[in-house]
């Protein structure tokens, strides 16, 4: 059987040039509900207006009267319309990151890729979610792309890539049983690297508290370019301390064999959400790298500075827009978990 690997293509780092960044538009009122969902839409217009700059927003919408609701919440929000692209695909909610394809690129760059995992609602935790599978379906189709579907349950959140054939992701979620209960861990490590087409696999071990993705990597590890690995370090939440230095002890040696320089980000202070007393994932780690900005989430948190000082080391000549994220963590995800990059092939 034909893979990705076999074809020649792989999956870019995030920072290389894109096409356009598919967002769908929140509306899913127990994600967002009554007294979140206007901030969660203000985060929106903020990242839609700093993305439209650069490259296109594949925006999804239900239908062309939401269109029309959703263009009046932009007009004010200076996104550059020529590059917003509504596009009517159903969602049930909005976490692009894991149910849209991961795209890739041929080896001389002039065909696109895409691996449609199969998602299954973070292991069926969220039956309402389920029909999302379907929706990042359409968006392998309308992309236009050359679609692989290995039939393995998957989410771009858990895997980190930084496009020169290395994959970062966590034991927590790739081997949970509420995923694939049939395959081992050589037997995912092998579809990672015949459809991303990586030589390397570093498995760290669990994500950060809050996370009910069952440890997303994108919480906590990302790449940067030049051989950069941003790594969380937590002073505050004693579990996250625990997690963060177990990651860091099986991270080392990847970094040391592949000349990787290790950086820590640090953590806001722990966001307790007071209805429930849930522990939310915010994190500066789930940042999105756009063609001209880097999107970075901040907190009113002392920490908010620090974090954005060294995003922008990492990304010279990209601008570092930091958008206050606390009503998009309360539905459990980030501005990398809303996001996902189509990269740019060559005419």
């Amino acid at each position: 059987m034909e893979t990705p690997k076999s074809l020649g293509y792989r999956m870019p780092a995030e920072w290389e040039l894109h096409s356009g960044t598919w967002l769908s538009w929140p509306k899913n009122p127990l994600t967002f509900p009554e007294d979140v969902i206007g901030g969660a839409e203000e985060a929106y217009c903020q990242i839609i207006a700093a993305l439209s700059g650069g490259e296109k927003v594949n925006l999804l919408v239900d239908d062309e009267k939401h269109e029309g609701e959703v263009e009046k919440k932009l007009a004010k929000s200076g996104a550059d319309f020529s590059n917003v692209i509504f596009t009517r695909i159903k969602s049930a909610d909005v976490w692009a990151r894991d149910y849209a394809p991961s795209f890739l690129l041929s080896a001389d760059r002039k065909k696109l890729g895409a691996v449609k995992w199969t998602f299954n609602a973070w292991g069926e935790k969220y039956d309402d979610l389920l029909p999302d599978n379907a929706t990042g379906a359409e968006i392998a189709k309308i992309s236009g792309a050359e679609v692989f579907r290995p039939d393995v349950v998957m989410e771009g959140g858990s895997i980190e890539v930084d496009g020169k054939g290395a994959v970062i992701t966590t034991e927590q979620c790739l081997l949970n049983k509420n995923r694939n209960p049939k395959l081992q861990k050589a037997q995912l490590e092998a579809v990672l690297k015949e459809n991303l087409n990586c030589g390397t696999v570093v498995w760290l071990k669990d994500g950060i508290e809050g996370d009910d993705t069952d440890g997303h990597v994108d919480d906590f590890c990302r790449f940067a370019p030049d051989g950069v690995v941003l790594l969380s370090e937590e002073s505050g939440k004693v579990e996250n301390t625990k997690r963060l230095a177990e990651n860091e002890r099986l991270l080392a040696p990847a970094c040391e064999k592949n000349d990787w320089e290790l950086l820590r980000l640090p953590m806001p202070k722990t966001i307790i959400d007071p209805v429930d007393n849930r522990t939310l994932p915010a994190s500066y780690a789930n940042f999105y790298i756009g063609n001209k900005v880097v999107l970075l989430p901040v907190f009113k948190d002392k920490n908010d500075e620090v974090a954005q000082e060294i995003v922008e080391n990492c990304f010279p000549g990209r601008e570092v827009v930091p958008v206050f994220s606390r009503d998009l963590v309360y539905g459990y995800g980030g501005i990398h978990c809303i996001t996902q990059q189509q990269p740019k092939i060559q005419e």
